[in-house]
């Protein structure tokens, strides 16, 4: 019987490479950065006096308070409506399967800012509704011309434009789960609810969440074609038709609603990485103790052939 004695293999001598020229980049960006801003700082055509003016006005606010509940309100429908067209994306009935895919082909086929334009005449298109008895007495009439519905036209359109988008984030994010865990779980006892629930939509939330939270913040800026509806009381609208159209400085005025932009993209995207940081919890990309030892031992092996 012959006794084979084994041995940790060597580790792994890394030597990084130097990468002179990154430094030269780096340096040359910081250097055309700091001219920009000076030169920003120093151009009377900014106006930061109207800027620092106008960033806490109430006007701005409200249309900032306004953008936010377009921005919430048109993803609730979208994200709802998106559930809905991705089960029937996945149902094996053809006659569901094709009319959400008619209605992903037209929305997702045609500028949104079109289908804004398409909802705001819709008071004009019809004009009058009418639910009644075919041939007899009407049970409910309204004229749509008589109501003030621009907000309320302006997050169907958005909602329904990003139902399109979030039906197929949402069916990639079912798919990528392994059939197998779905089986697993009905073999436990699991009904076809709990099993969504409890086993793919946590597994498939890592892949939903960051394309989702890149929706919302499309949505957010998205929103400042509303005037196509027309609706006029978003912070773009009062910030650049508004104010500027009276002042008579557009440039400030829009680096103001730049400002609030940047401010509220930036709270999604720190809501949005601890959101993808929960539902990864268990998964690391780094490799095991064993992994690497595997590593160090195919160097090592290599390095005697």
């Amino acid at each position: 019987m012959t006794v084979v004695h084994t041995s940790a293999p060597p580790p792994v001598d890394a030597v990084p490479l130097r990468h002179p020229w990154r430094w030269v980049g780096a340096t040359v960006i910081v250097v055309l950065v700091v001219l920009f801003i000076y030169g920003a700082a120093t151009n009377k055509a900014y106006g930061w006096s109207t800027y620092a003016q106008y960033l806490f006005n109430e006007r701005i606010l409200l249309g900032v308070s306004n953008t936010l509940q377009l921005t919430v309100c048109a993803m609730v429908i979208g994200v709802a409506l998106g559930i809905v067209l991705s089960v029937m994306r996945l149902s094996p009935n053809p006659v569901l399967q094709s009319v959400a895919w008619v209605f992903l082909w037209i929305f997702r086929g045609t500028p949104v800012y079109v289908q804004l334009v398409f909802w705001g005449l819709i008071p004009t298109i019809y004009q009058n509704i009418q639910i009644g008895v075919p041939f007899g007495p009407s049970l409910f009439h309204l004229n749509l011309q008589s109501l003030s519905i621009p907000f309320l036209l302006a997050v169907i359109g958005l909602g329904l434009n990003e139902a399109a988008y979030m039906a197929e984030i949402i069916r990639a994010g079912i798919t990528s789960v392994p059939e197998g865990q779905t089986e697993a779980s009905k073999a436990l006892g699991m009904s076809w609810g709990m099993a969504m629930r409890r086993t793919v939509l946590p597994q498939a939330m890592r892949v939903i969440i960051p394309p989702t939270g890149n929706e919302l913040i499309s949505m957010l800026k998205t929103t400042s074609l509303v005037t196509a509806v027309p609706y006029s009381f978003d912070l773009y609208s009062i910030a650049s038709r508004e104010i500027a159209a009276r002042t008579f400085e557009p440039v400030p005025l829009l680096l103001v609603a730049a400002t609030w932009y940047l401010i509220i993209t930036s709270v999604l995207m720190v809501g949005q990485y601890y959101l993808e940081k929960y539902f990864s919890r268990g998964i690391s990309r780094q490799l095991t103790t064993k992994q690497l030892d595997a590593l160090a031992k195919a160097q090592a092996d290599a390095g005697h052939e």
